[in-house]
């Protein structure tokens, strides 16, 4: 298998660390077409499904819609964030189903306010 293709690759850290994540809100991602189920990636995603339900609705958002992934790839980011290596960034993404309302999980902090 090409390594660059391994989906199990993506997710190298345990559920815990989600807990040091930031939650953001943006209005509105529509296009879902590119997001990743964590059971494609991970023998035990609802370990970390779980967490990041817990951080979203702490944050707000109302509990609807599927938490997938979102990969976003380094160019898209300043060049002075040491955090993100070649490999991008995976956020954790949930769209909410009442007002369309996306909420992230990320690792690092992300290029927009708040609303």
């Amino acid at each position: 298998m090409n390594p660059q293709r391994d989906k199990r690759r993506i997710i190298t850290y345990p559920p815990e660390t989600l807990r040091t994540f930031r939650v953001s809100a943006y209005e509105w991602i529509d296009n879902l077409n590119f997001t990743i189920r964590p059971e494609e990636c991970l023998d035990n995603a609802s370990e970390y499904v779980n967490i990041a339900k817990e951080l979203f609705l702490e944050a707000g958002w109302d509990g609807d819609g599927e938490v997938e992934l979102m990969w976003v790839p380094p160019f898209m980011f300043d060049e002075q964030q040491e955090e993100v290596t070649t490999a991008g960034i995976t956020f954790w993404h949930v769209k909410q189903l009442e007002d369309g309302t996306s909420w992230l999980l990320s690792p690092i902090k992300l290029p927009f306010e708040r609303y």
